[in-house]
């Protein structure tokens, strides 16, 4: 009799979220394995996560969220934008966006102005204690950041940031090919996927 051959079974695709968590609940992960673009792919989703939580809980220090902190950097990047062009910048829905403002401004961060040309629509501006805020949340920005990925030797970053160009690369051509709306990353081209945020 012929010993069956074992077949291996299909990878079936789950939600970004639950891989995460099974791959970081996994046991007998063995990172001696070598690499594929599914591991590394997890990986890069467990990092964000990691990251996203330390940055939040440094700015929560200053009494900001990541969101807050969001809004603060591109109002003082863009001064005088809308509440739409700040949504496409943000990458969030208009709608969404519309609370954080609401909030912001009762704590006399942010202010409204009439638009001269359209009584119906607000330029957004910082005020004076929106950009001392602002400026120290990208105080907290930059130290974590040059504790953390600063750590890696020039020459690894270098590596870093030309296979992270190389996949946005990649993503983009993916994005044109199949869905638009996921073609490139706010700032980077056509507007993607709205997001929520709070």
């Amino acid at each position: 009799m012929s010993r069956a051959t074992k077949t291996r079974p299909a990878r079936k695709l789950v939600p970004a979220g639950m891989a995460t968590a099974r791959m970081a609940s996994a046991p007998g992960v063995s990172e001696s394995r070598e690499p594929d673009a599914f591991r590394v792919w997890l990986r890069f989703l467990r990092l964000d996560q990691r990251l996203r939580l330390m940055m939040g809980r440094r700015l929560r220090e200053i009494g900001l969220s990541i969101p807050q902190f969001d809004v603060l950097s591109a109002l003082d990047q863009g001064a005088g934008i809308t509440q739409r062009e700040l949504a496409q910048k943000l990458f969030v829905t208009k709608g969404n966006v519309s609370g954080l403002i609401d909030r912001l401004v009762e704590a006399k961060l942010v202010e409204r102005r009439s638009v001269a040309l359209d009584r119906r629509s607000h330029s957004l501006f910082l005020t004076r204690e929106g950009k001392r805020v602002a400026a120290a949340g990208f105080a907290v920005q930059t130290t974590f950041v040059e504790a953390t990925l600063g750590q890696l030797p020039p020459h690894d970053l270098e590596t870093l940031h030309l296979l992270l160009g190389q996949w946005r690369d990649v993503a983009r051509q993916a994005g044109r090919g199949g869905s638009p709306e996921i073609a490139d990353a706010p700032g980077e081209g056509a507007p993607g996927p709205k997001r929520q945020i709070g």
